[in-house]
């Protein structure tokens, strides 16, 4: 199996098929194993775990050679809606939950509502099948979800003289104060973390976007989005991320690893990607939910997840849910969720991250979550980056009503195209 991430140049140079793997027409006819291609985002699993349910499916299913290669977030709405419209699609795809309404409009994606009793999908988590759900007909099927929290570490909290996390938004801005001394980073947060920001303008009152008359209009420029984003603003600068690039780049674990940032904003998974870099730190690593502006109350946070789905032109359809089940079945499962401590997508499934710290903290945040706009379009405003370009323009010294505005229009303008 090869793991690798993909860059959109290199997709595009091989005709926009994405998946760099040879037409196997009548594989299946001949007996020959049927090479399953399959697009797992980068974060969702460690490589061990991925080797090893590799091996185990590949020996349960004779016949069947998995070739899982690893995608990059960042651009992956073009790659995808590219290999959607190709002939020679992936065989699954782990997608964003909010993304598969735009992918099934498409035409391209399997229509799975047929499989739901067999996927045990009664017992779903409602807020992961329901993004999947579009006008009655099950396109995504749920894997797992997560929200974010802030990872950090306990000896550089130590050394600070900081004895227990921050309630609150003041106090976090407080700590991190005293912890963005001594070469060390207060915290690790790049400019283009959006949905980190989406955050602090929900606990501001604000929204990335609200429907007027049937409408949606792009509501960055109010005085509580502006207030989320210069919140964002002051705490970010407590720290060296660049404010050009969001966390994958470089991967923010990598620089947590390194032992000089003492904070950074992700789900509790990110951790297993941690020690992945340096296993030394596994004892070194507490989590706390997103402060909010009160201590009666968690930062709110985007609840989010990852759905599986199938393109219509994958030429293993059966081969391809058999390896979906698998994927979203109980065994797995369990082992991503307690490897990665994801939320499972199972409600009967709840009870296995019992005692895990940073599902603790992630079930505080979860308590006050919110989602992305609920419009197929949406997916198009995180295609286009218009929410990144406006942060970076934003700390880099643009004048921020004035790229609110801008930001705003441009996501009025791609929520209401075709309508």
């Amino acid at each position: 199996m090869k793991y690798r991430i993909l860059a959109l140049a290199a997709v595009l140079a091989l005709g926009a098929c994405g998946t760099g793997a040879e037409p196997e027409t009548g594989a299946a006819a001949s007996g020959a194993p049927a090479k399953l291609t399959v697009w797992i985002m980068d974060g969702s699993v460690t490589q061990e775990l991925l080797k090893k349910f590799e091996t185990e499916h590949e020996a349960a299913h004779k016949g069947v050679d998995l070739d899982i290669q690893i995608q990059a977030w960042d651009g992956i709405g073009e790659r995808v809606t590219a290999a959607l419209a190709s002939t020679d699609a992936p065989d699954v795809i782990e997608v964003g939950n909010t993304q598969v309404a735009q992918y099934s409009a498409s035409g391209g994606v399997t229509d799975l509502t047929a499989k739901i009793a067999d996927l045990k999908g009664e017992d779903w988590l409602p807020g992961l099948a329901q993004p999947g759900n579009i006008d009655g007909k099950q396109y995504g099927i749920p894997w797992y979800a997560a929200n974010r929290v802030v990872v950090y570490n306990k000896d550089l909290f130590a050394e600070a003289g900081i004895k227990e996390p921050p309630k609150t938004r003041d106090e976090w801005l407080d700590i991190t104060t005293k912890l963005n001394k001594g070469g060390n980073q207060g915290i690790y947060l790049t400019g283009q973390t959006w949905y980190a920001l989406a955050g602090f303008i929900w606990d501001e009152g604000g929204d990335l976007a609200v429907q007027e008359g049937g409408r949606w209009k792009g509501a960055l420029d109010t005085p509580q989005a502006r207030a989320g984003m210069d919140f964002y603003q002051r705490l970010q600068a407590l720290g060296k991320g660049p404010k050009d690039a969001d966390e994958a780049n470089p991967p923010q674990h990598e620089v947590f690893a390194q032992g000089k940032a003492a904070q950074i904003i992700a789900v509790p998974g990110v951790a297993a990607r941690v020690l992945e870099v340096d296993g030394t730190l596994k004892d070194k690593m507490g989590f706390f939910p997103i402060p909010g502006k009160t201590a009666d109350k968690p930062g709110t946070v985007f609840t989010g997840g990852s759905d599986l789905i199938i393109p219509v032109a994958s030429q293993h359809q059966d081969e391809a849910y058999e390896l979906v089940k698998a994927l979203a079945g109980e065994k797995f499962q369990k082992e991503l969720a307690t490897t990665m401590s994801f939320v499972p997508n199972r409600t009967s499934l709840a009870g296995v991250l019992s005692g895990d710290e940073g599902t603790a903290a992630m079930a505080v945040g979860a308590a006050n979550g919110r989602a992305t706009p609920n419009t197929p379009n949406w997916a198009a405003v995180e295609a286009t980056s218009v929410i990144k370009q406006y942060m970076t323009a934003v700390l880099t010294g643009a004048d921020p009503a004035a790229e609110a505005k801008k930001v705003s229009e441009s996501i009025t303008t791609t929520l209401n195209s075709g309508s």
